[in-house]
């Protein structure tokens, strides 16, 4: 269930702008753009000098007097290619390079561990090469399989494998849609007080996606409002804020708010939401949640019996002499004898406060100072 908003038609984007928000929250940092720019200049100029080099030595004298023009544009043919397909697939993922990388290396050493062993059974050059090759084939796939299979029980990262939460520091704050929506996790943000990272998953933001994409208008406007929250996050400087792109194995068949759950078991983190349903299960799942609903009721402000304060009776209340008014949190206040004081403000004095499930009411008597 999502919190209900009322939207800002100032706030609603056009077309064009909505189109491109995906983009702008999943885009690189420019420093990232710039640094791997510089690699790829660098590399080519290497891959020149390493030509120029090879180009003059006399090991490739066979190749004539234009076998130096064939070694160059060969290394900087290989080179460029290396670049072209670097830029192909921009989006590559740590877990199934490590993945590979370790597989191969397992599978070299494997090999040569068993090439040693057999040695004395493989007299002959010729069959031990055989082997060698086939032995070496099989081993680096077998492991690059079985890596790449249980890629998500265990990280390696070079050069020792890690097999703890792979965000530091403190306990992630992981959003569901809901919390992004609701546009007060921005406003609290901007105070300072989040120190932890916010960990915003692509299946919610997917979700958002599809909120913003529906057909119902009012959904569409809660949902693009969300992207644009969503990107102020993005773009603060007081927030260590992160897209977690993985798809974890548990995800398999399961909806959005049991994602969320699973999510948070594995990163060791905590919920922020509005729901109060993902509440009731991320808590049978032993999760620690962020309920902004709780945190906006803890944060209104506290009234004892006997202070007084200032209201502006809005309307009768049920009472033959009450009248009620609003605090600027949305405190209702029951006012005894302010039914003939409509649309004044006016000076009252607590008598009494009310906890309900629906939030909390003052009770007070208009014979405070005005």
């Amino acid at each position: 269930m999502l919190p209900t908003a009322k939207p800002n038609p100032n706030k609603i984007m056009d077309t064009n702008k909505f189109d491109t928000n995906l983009e702008r929250i999943t885009k690189s940092p420019l420093s990232d753009t710039i640094a791997v720019l510089v690699l790829r200049v660098i590399f080519i100029l290497v891959a020149g000098g390493v030509g120029a080099i090879w180009a003059r030595s006399e090991d490739f004298g066979s190749l004539g007097a234009f076998g130096p023009y064939i070694v160059f544009s060969g290394v900087m043919l290989v080179a460029f290619g290396v670049v072209a397909m670097d830029m192909l697939f921009p989006r590559k993922r740590i877990d199934v390079i490590s993945a590979v990388y370790f597989g191969l290396v397992i599978g070299l050493v494997l090999t040569y561990l068993l090439t040693i062993a057999m040695d004395p059974f493989l007299q002959n050059s010729l069959t031990k090469t055989y082997f060698t090759i086939g032995l070496l084939t099989v081993l680096c796939y077998v492991c690059i399989s079985l890596l790449l299979q249980t890629k998500d029980d265990f990280r390696f990262v070079v050069p020792y494998v890690e097999f703890s939460r792979e965000l530091k520091g403190l306990k992630p704050l992981i959003l569901d849609t809901s919390s992004i929506i609701d546009g007060r996790l921005a406003e609290l943000a901007d105070t300072g007080v989040l120190d932890s990272q916010l960990v915003m998953p692509r299946f919610v933001l997917m979700e958002l996606q599809n909120i913003a994409d529906s057909s119902d208008k009012l959904r569409r406007v809660r949902g693009r409002r969300g992207l644009d929250i969503l990107n102020r996050l993005r773009s603060s400087q007081r927030l260590d804020f992160t897209l977690y792109e993985r798809e974890l194995t548990e995800f398999a068949g399961q909806p959005v708010d049991m994602k969320l759950v699973l999510l948070a078991k594995h990163l060791g983190g905590k919920l922020v939401t509005g729901d109060f349903n993902l509440n009731k299960v991320a808590k049978l799942h032993n999760i620690e949640v962020i309920d902004l609903n709780q945190v906006a009721s803890a944060l209104r402000p506290q009234f004892l019996p006997g202070e007084g304060f200032q209201i502006r009776v809005v309307k009768p209340g049920e009472g033959h002499d009450q009248g009620i008014g609003y605090l600027d949190d949305g405190t209702m206040v029951v006012v005894e004898g302010g039914r003939d004081r409509l649309n004044q403000t006016i000076g009252v004095v607590v008598t009494s406060t009310l906890q309900t499930q629906a939030g909390r009411m003052i009770f007070t008597k208009c014979d405070g100072p005005n």
